[in-house]
């Protein structure tokens, strides 16, 4: 990092103040504790760690120095659900990340699109940019569409997650258009689904029972056809499912 975008010491100073407040503040959540998921507790946690890991960082880009501080992650749980017990009415939440990955694909694409909506070649020359592109095939086909033939498109998929939400009262047409994602609360999640490539990674890590390990083959024994046909199973090059978690 450059002299010019390093934090000041006065910076630290401030940073390691708001990890002591954040501390008492904890600390009497802890003491004041409810029960088991007081959700000032959790709070009062995530409020912990966000000063440690701020003051962790602007400790190292000025000084060069670390903390001890090693706050457990929560990438694999959800917190406490404080939602309804009878769900009456829900709300789904779905976050998608593409890359564009071949931009004439996915102009000609839409340029097609764009084509057959105007009555014929030509067009109304609405997706000679990646930007009118991506808008006139987001407005002509739905988002699972979308996902399934991405890659007719010109797109790479990223990391994508769905949540399942709980909600008091099913909201008014209209009524959160201006603000769609504002009210996602974590704790009224009855679940959610990821998919990431980091899913495929830990399998990876993992490794497949036996089956990556090198095995001496008698040539005087024959080898059941079944077993073929699981090997060529694992090693089948053209296998692109995504790694799907679900919580």
């Amino acid at each position: 990092m450059s002299d010019a975008a390093q934090p000041t010491a006065a910076e630290v100073r401030a940073a390691a103040e708001a990890v002591k407040t954040a501390l008492d503040r904890h600390l009497a959540a802890v003491e004041r504790r409810s029960g088991e998921d007081d959700p000032a507790v959790y709070e009062a946690f995530n409020e912990l760690a966000a000063a440690a890991e701020e003051y962790d960082e602007l400790l190292y880009d000025r000084y060069d120095e670390v903390t001890p501080f090693e706050i457990p992650g929560t990438d694999d749980a959800l917190p406490p659900y404080q939602g309804p017990e009878e769900a009456n009415a829900l709300s789904v939440l779905i976050r998608r990340d593409y890359t564009v990955a071949e931009p004439q694909r996915l102009l000609a694409q839409a340029q097609r699109v764009a084509d057959l909506d105007a009555g014929g070649a030509g067009g109304n020359g609405s997706a000679d940019t990646v930007h009118s592109a991506l808008g006139v095939l987001f407005g002509e086909f739905e988002p699972d569409e979308i996902s399934s033939r991405h890659k007719e498109f010109g797109l790479e998929e990223g990391d994508s997650t769905l949540w399942v939400t709980a909600v008091d009262a099913a909201a008014e047409p209209g009524e959160w258009l201006d603000a769609p994602f504002d009210h996602a609360d974590p704790h009224r999640v009855v679940c959610r689904f990821d998919v990431s490539v980091v899913f495929d990674d830990e399998a990876d890590d993992d490794g497949l029972d036996g089956l990556d390990a090198d095995v001496d083959i008698d040539p005087d024994v024959p080898v059941p056809l079944d077993a073929i046909d699981d090997a060529d199973d694992v090693d089948d090059p053209d296998d692109d499912s995504d790694g799907t978690a679900g919580r």
